[in-house]
C-alpha cells in the first residue's frame, strides 16, 4: 500500500480546503442546528411524491386490467417478474463497497414501475395518434417519441433523490444504481403489457391458451433472456451523468454532465428502437441481429468494464484517502489495507465472526461500509465538493460521526482474540509485547499484511490533522482511548 505513511513520516500539511487545527485539539465549528422534524415543506414533498407513486400505479394497473383482462395480466406479472432479481442483484453486486438505503433503492424502482410507465403509456398513445392523423406510420413513435419521453421519466426519481438526498450520492456508482433501478421497474411493467398483452392474449384470443402460452415463450426469450438489460442499460448513462454531477464541484459540470448522460440514453435507446422499426418496414429480420452484434454487445461489455472498474475505484479510494487517519491515530496501517479489496474486506468479516461472534460480523461490516463512506467523504473535502460554509460545516461534523461510528464498532470486536500478541500503535511505529515480555518498536512496514491487532494510543494534538482537528471531543483532548483489534 503506497500511500501507508512510512515510518517516522511527519503530519501531514492541512488540506488547502479545511483550516488547520489550534494547539489543544478539536475547534470550534459552528455546524447548523439539528432540524426539529421535517419541516412542512419536506413534509409537503415527500406526501407529493407518495400520492404521484401511489395515484400513478393504481391507474397502470387499471390501464393494464383493461387493456389485458384478468388471465393475461396474471400471466404477464408473473413473467414479467421473473428476471427482476437477476437485475436487482447485478447492481447490489455493483453497490457492495458502500450499499444504498433501501429505502432509496425502493423509491427509484417504484418511480420507474409507476410514473414514468404511465406517464410514456400516454404520451405515446397520443403521439401514436397524432402520426396516424398525419399519415405517419405509428411504428416511427417508437424511434422519436419513446426513447425521449421515457428515458426523461425514468431519470426524473433519481434526479430528485439527487436534489433532495444530495448527500447520499457518493459518485458514478450511486448514478448508474439508483438509475438502474428506476429503469428495472419500467421494464417491469413494460414487459406485462408485452407479455400478457401482445403473447398470451392475442395468442389465446386467436388459436386458444396453448398458442398464447407459446408465444410467451417467444417474447420472454427475445425481450428478457436476449435484449432484457436493455432499459438498465440505457438510463445507466444518465447515472452517469448524474454521479459526475455530485462528484464535481464545477457548476457547468454539474448541469452538463446530467444533461449529456441523459442525451445519450435516449440517442442509444432511439437507434436500439430502430432496429425493429427496420425489420418491420424491410422485412429482413437480420437488421435486427446485425444491430444486436454491432450496438448492444459493445455497449453492455463497456458498461460491465466501467461497472468493475467503478468497484475497484472505490476499494483503491480507502488507500488514498483513509492514511490521512492513519497520521492522526485513528486507524492502523493494517486496517486501511483490510479495506482494499473485497477479498480482503471477507476475511476480515470471518476473523471478526471467529473471535466476536455474529455480533462481531455486524459490526465489521459496519466498520467498513462507514470507512468507505469516510473515504468518499475525505475525498470530497479535500476536492472542495462543499462550496459553501455551511456545507462545509456539515461534512465536518459528519466526518466526526463517521469516526465515532467506526471506532464504536472496534469497540465489538477489538482485543477479542486470544492468540494474538498485544501491540500499540502511536501513528508512526509499533510496540509489540512478546512472549518474553520484552517490548520492541517495529517500523510500520510499506505493504501492511493484515490483520495486525493493536492498540491505538492517544496521539498528541497535531496542527493540520484531518478535517482540521486532531482526534478530541468525548474521548479528551488527545484521541480515543486504547483499543486492540
Amino acid at each position: 500500500m503506497p500511500d501507508t505513511p512510512p515510518p517516522g513520516a511527519p503530519a501531514p500539511h492541512p488540506s488547502p480546503s479545511v483550516p488547520p487545527a489550534p494547539p489543544g485539539g478539536l475547534p470550534v465549528v459552528r455546524v447548523p442546528p439539528p432540524r426539529s422534524g421535517l419541516g412542512w415543506r419536506r413534509i409537503l414533498v415527500l406526501v407529493g411524491v407518495i400520492l404521484l407513486i401511489a395515484g400513478c400505479a393504481v391507474l397502470m394497473l387499471v390501464t393494464l386490467g383493461e387493456r389485458l383482462g384478468l388471465t393475461a395480466l396474471v400471466v404477464g406479472v408473473v413473467a414479467a417478474i421473473l428476471p427482476v432479481p437477476v437485475l436487482v442483484a447485478c447492481f447490489l453486486w455493483l453497490d457492495r463497497y458502500e450499499p444504498e438505503p433501501i429505502k432509496y433503492l425502493v423509491f427509484c424502482f417504484s418511480w420507474g414501475a409507476a410514473v414514468s410507465t404511465y406517464a410514456s403509456l400516454n404520451v405515446n398513445t397520443l403521439a401514436s395518434r397524432v402520426f396516424e392523423s398525419a399519415g405517419l406510420s405509428d411504428s416511427l413513435v417508437a424511434v422519436l417519441v419513446a426513447p425521449f419521453i421515457e428515458e426523461l421519466t425514468k431519470a426524473l426519481g433519481p434526479i430528485l433523490l439527487l436534489l433532495f438526498r444530495r448527500r447520499e450520492w457518493s459518485g458514478i456508482t450511486d448514478g448508474i444504481v439508483y438509475c438502474g433501478m428506476s429503469a428495472i421497474g419500467f421494464a417491469m411493467v413494460e414487459n406485462i403489457l408485452y407479455l400478457g398483452g401482445l403473447g398470451y392474449a392475442e395468442g389465446a384470443s386467436e388459436y386458444g391458451p396453448a398458442t398464447g402460452t407459446m408465444n410467451v415463450i417467444a417474447i420472454f426469450i427475445t425481450r428478457v433472456l436476449i435484449s432484457g438489460f436493455a432499459h438498465p442499460l440505457f438510463t445507466s448513462m444518465t447515472g452517469v451523468g448524474l454521479g459526475i454531477a455530485a462528484r464535481s464541484a464545477d457548476r457547468v459540470v454539474r448541469i452538463a454532465a446530467p444533461l449529456a448522460g441523459l442525451l445519450l440514453a435516449m440517442i442509444l435507446h432511439g437507434t436500439w428502437n430502430l432496429a425493429p422499426t427496420l425489420v418491420q418496414q424491410t422485412g429482413q429480420p437480420l437488421i435486427l441481429l446485425y444491430s444486436y452484434i454491432s450496438l448492444m454487445v459493445p455497449i453492455f461489455l463497456g458498461m460491465v468494464g466501467l461497472a468493475i472498474w467503478l468497484r475497484g475505484w472505490e476499494g483503491r479510494l480507502t488507500e488514498r484517502r483513509l492514511p490521512d487517519y492513519v497520521r492522526a491515530g485513528w486507524l492502523t496501517p493494517p486496517e486501511v489495507a483490510a479495506l482494499s479489496s473485497l477479498g480482503r474486506r471477507h476475511a476480515a468479516r470471518q476473523w471478526a465472526r471467529r473471535i466476536a461472534g455474529v455480533e462481531g460480523l455486524r459490526a465489521m461490516r459496519s466498520f467498513q461500509h462507514t470507512a468507505t463512506r469516510l473515504a468518499l467523504l475525505r475525498d470530497g473535502l479535500v476536492r472542495g465538493l462543499d462550496a459553501k460554509p455551511a456545507q462545509l460545516a456539515r461534512s465536518v461534523a459528519e466526518e466526526r460521526q463517521l469516526l465515532d461510528a467506526m471506532m464504536a464498532a472496534r469497540q465489538v470486536f477489538v482485543g477479542r482474540d486470544p492468540q494474538v500478541p498485544v501491540g500499540v500503535w502511536d501513528g508512526t511505529r509499533y510496540h509489540l509485547t512478546f512472549p518474553d515480555g520484552t517490548r520492541r518498536a517495529v517500523a510500520a512496514p510499506s505493504e501492511p499484511v493484515v490483520p495486525i491487532p493493536v492498540v491505538l494510543t492517544p496521539p498528541a494534538p497535531v496542527s493540520g490533522w484531518v478535517g482540521g482537528y486532531a482526534p478530541a471531543g468525548p474521548y479528551g483532548t488527545g484521541g480515543p482511548p486504547p483499543r486492540r483489534w
